[in-house]
């Protein structure tokens, strides 16, 4: 990882130290400046940090981001919720000791949200998720099931993590969804 000055020329400000010792596959930043980095990583600067971290403004972790024990494999996709909270997506079936599937919401303390249930989750990887401003979320990768319905490489969620029915794609994807992006008039690009 590194940042970069408007002009291109590296940010002497941002210290990440030794950095990772795997890839970053997403980097997201908050409206507090402070950074969120998924990817094939197990620790940052030397210290354990399995697949997801938070970086203050300067590169230096963020402490007050507990994962625990973080994900038990690869984080593809970093969302943010308005209300602070975070939606992770990858290839990884538990967070922290508890079994999710594929994806799971997090509060802005990195704690688990108990109130986002996926149920079962998604049969394979998820690589992309977008947030919209009904507070659904559109969903999209490998995955040919979510909690046990058929879901062929894209679903919308409502904000509790159910399926929303109203969103219906036929058939679905003959093959993996990469990115997701809704237009300012709420058409959806895939």
């Amino acid at each position: 990882i590194i940042r970069l000055n408007a002009d291109g020329t590296k940010d002497t400000s941002f210290n990440f130290g030794t950095g990772f010792n795997g890839n970053v596959l997403t980097i997201v930043p908050q409206a507090d400046g402070k950074i969120l980095v998924g990817g094939q990583f197990t620790s940052y600067n030397g210290s354990t940090e399995n697949y997801i971290i938070r970086l203050n403004a300067d590169g230096t972790k963020d402490n007050s981001f507990n994962t625990g024990t973080g994900f038990g494999g690869y984080v593809y996709t970093i969302a943010t919720q308005v209300d602070g909270k975070i939606l992770v997506g990858g290839y990884f079936s538990t967070y922290n000791g508890s079994t999710v599937n594929r994806i799971i919401r997090l509060n802005a303390d990195g704690t688990k949200d108990n109130s986002f249930n996926s149920g079962t989750g998604f049969n394979n990887n998820v690589l992309t998720i977008a947030t919209q401003t009904d507070g659904k979320i559109l969903v999209g990768g490998g995955f040919q099931t979510y909690n046990g319905s058929t879901a062929n490489r894209i679903i919308r969620l409502n904000a509790d993590g159910t399926k929303d029915t109203s969103f219906n794609t036929g058939t679905g994807f003959s093959s993996h969804v990469y990115t997701i992006v809704q237009q300012a008039d709420d058409k959806i690009l895939v």
